[in-house]
């Protein structure tokens, strides 16, 4: 199994994997879910919408994605591309998602439910409970209905992409071919031949540079680039003097300890909730301080709940709410849960879902003494007063930047930090400050394009610091002056040349190797060929030279296939003396089913691609 592990980790896996990612890599259930209500159009499929709502989601989600393998850093990002690629995904995910409908593959409902009810986080103490299905339903406000409804779809999109990335046909041939391209070994000879001596020969002249730079411009354009000063301001730098705690704002910072801890105890949450899915909302108000006046009057809140609630889950446990959390039943109802006293019940509160009775019983927090927290409390007030004089300081900084121009005000201010300056500053570059995505936006901002090399305002940087800027010079990205270039241009033909006349001399050898044996070849022109040894793709040659070694047919007995690779400063002849396959017969059979499988996948992504294109070229798309 080894050697499969090998070819996984080669280029061929790595093609593989990043062919199964890229197909409908967006499409996901979060998508489905929306409100109900109309929202402007993106694009139109044969009459179904996709709203920008939507496609605003899913490149969020795929951005985010994105985001992760390049440090966070946004500037990288083509945002263009990115929301393209997204939008013909979505279109791609509602044609299929049509067609499965056409072709009838659905779920039942009984197979969703049994699903829903499967999920752990539905459930408690290993059955599925029907409270936190309620909280879940509430939380996205949707019914059970409409959740079935988007999960069918899901799992309609689903069955219908597995048809043809589970059951592509594969034949030996296709598997013998991918082995071949992973597995095949070659046994390699080199020779070098350094081009230094040929390079004190080259002549080349101003009309050649000229030449060869008109034709290959295109070889020497330059990245966006600034010019810039810099200035940074590290809250470990900037200590305040004489600071100290005093007895006021350590009692200030204890008492507002204790309301923290006294609100984050742990409380019970009740309530009697009257709907308005059979009366009026003025029906259900009236209803509603009915049972508030009988509880007023000695009626217990557990016979209330139990006579008048309308949640079928709490009614019967006298109202109590199994897993109460802020946000489920909207901004009214969370308030009169901090507000209400405890052990109190609330007058009707309205929310979405009618009117509620609310009893909260709150357990005594156990709160620390003065004295216990007293050392944790000066270490928390001494820090939020250095953050507070590092605030203060920045601001007072900032003004200054700003309407005097200049960086120099905040070194002069804080004698331990200095202006700094980079020269031909790139988005790929690594300076630890200017790398960071904030300063980097404000260093390729429109207005620096523009011509704009004011100061900027302070800049937030991601560990912390503060850090002003002043771009010098903005260098657009373009095609270098024929000036500049010449360097690289003649530098460019000294090496072709250089290698043309080496290759001029070896092109009498090569054409022998093609019909002499090797011993005879390199007896006849005295070349010192080195054994390499034997090589499988991807396995530690320079690119150049596996490029061409790869690229020769397998040479008959007693001869080899010879060509060259042309590194820096280096002519490289290739030779390769014996190539070897490995029949899959010969192959274990677990590692020709994992390889089966992976192809299959790989060719049911490629026809599940061009299913998606079939339906895109027959369908009004607007």
């Amino acid at each position: 199994m080894e050697s499969f592990r090998t070819l996984i980790r080669g280029w061929f896996g790595k093609v593989l994997l990043v062919l199964f990612l890229a197909p409908f890599a967006v499409v996901g259930i979060e998508g489905y879910f929306s409100g109900g209500q109309k929202e402007d159009v993106a694009k139109t499929v044969n009459g179904q919408d996709i709203s920008k709502k939507d496609l605003e989601a899913q490149t969020k989600a795929y951005k985010d994605q994105l985001l992760q393998s390049v440090n966070g850093d946004e500037s990288l990002l083509n945002q263009s591309f990115i929301q393209n690629a997204v939008l013909d995904n979505l279109v791609a995910r509602a044609l299929l998602i049509q067609q499965a409908d056409k072709l009838g593959i659905s779920l039942s409902d009984a197979q969703i439910e049994q699903m829903i009810a499967q999920q752990p986080s539905l459930q408690e103490n290993g059955q599925f409970s029907q409270a936190l299905y309620a909280n879940y339903l509430r939380s996205q406000g949707m019914t059970s209905q409409s959740l079935i409804a988007n999960l069918r779809q899901d799992h309609a999109l689903k069955m219908l992409m597995s048809t043809f990335t589970d059951y592509a046909l594969v034949s030996k041939t296709d598997i013998q071919q991918i082995a071949n391209l992973q597995s095949e070994q070659r046994e390699l000879f080199l020779s070098s031949v350094k081009l230094d001596d040929y390079k004190a020969n080259v002549k080349v002249s101003n009309q050649e540079i000229a030449d060869y730079y008109n034709k290959h411009q295109n070889k020497f354009k330059q990245v966006a680039s600034v010019d810039v000063d810099y200035v940074v301001l590290s809250p470990a730098t900037l200590i305040q003097p004489n600071a100290a705690a005093t007895d006021a704002e350590l009692k200030q910072a204890y008492d507002q300890f204790v309301e923290k801890q006294n609100q984050d105890a742990k409380r019970e949450v009740k309530h009697i909730m009257i709907t308005t899915d059979s009366r009026s909302p003025e029906q259900a108000a009236t209803l509603a301080n009915e049972v508030y006046a009988k509880i007023q009057a000695g009626t217990s809140f557990a016979q209330a709940a139990a006579q008048y609630s309308e949640d079928p889950d709490s009614k019967t446990k006298g109202g109590a709410l199994a897993a109460y959390a802020p946000g489920v039943f909207g901004a009214d109802f969370d308030k009169a849960v901090s507000s209400t006293p405890n052990g109190q019940v609330s007058k009707p509160v309205k929310t979405q879902f009618g009117y509620h009775l609310i009893e909260v019983h709150t357990a005594s927090a156990n709160v620390p003494s003065f004295e216990a927290k007293k050392a944790e409390l000066t270490t928390e007030v001494l820090k939020n007063k250095s953050a507070n004089y590092f605030s203060d300081t920045v601001n007072s900084l900032n003004e200054q930047v700003v309407s005097s121009d200049t960086l120099d005000v905040v070194s002069e201010a804080v004698k331990t930090v200095q202006v700094q300056s980079a020269n031909g500053v790139t988005l790929a570059t690594t300076n630890a400050v200017l790398a960071d995505p904030a300063v980097k936006s404000k260093l390729f901002s429109e207005d620096v394009k523009n011509g704009n090399t004011t100061a900027s305002s302070s800049i937030q940087t991601a560990n912390g610091d503060t850090v002003w800027i002043k771009v010098r010079k903005y260098h657009a990205a373009g095609a270098l002056p024929l000036a500049q270039a010449t360097p690289r241009v003649k530098a460019l033909l000294i090496e072709q040349k250089a290698f043309d006349a080496a290759h001029a001399k070896l092109n009498a050898m090569i054409a022998d190797f093609k019909k002499l044996p090797a011993q005879q070849v390199t007896t006849k022109y005295q070349y010192n060929f080195v054994h390499a040894g034997i090589f499988t793709r991807s396995q530690g040659l320079k690119r150049e030279i596996e490029r061409a070694a790869f690229s020769q047919p397998a040479p008959k007995a007693g001869m080899w296939s010879v060509t060259t690779a042309k590194l820096p400063n280096e002519l490289v002849v290739v030779a390769v003396s014996n190539v070897k396959h490995t029949a899959i017969d010969q192959m274990n059979p677990a590692e020709v089913q994992q390889l089966t499988q992976m192809y299959q996948k790989f060719r049911g992504e490629q026809l599940l691609d061009d299913y998606s294109r079939y339906l895109k070229n027959h369908a009004k798309i607007k």
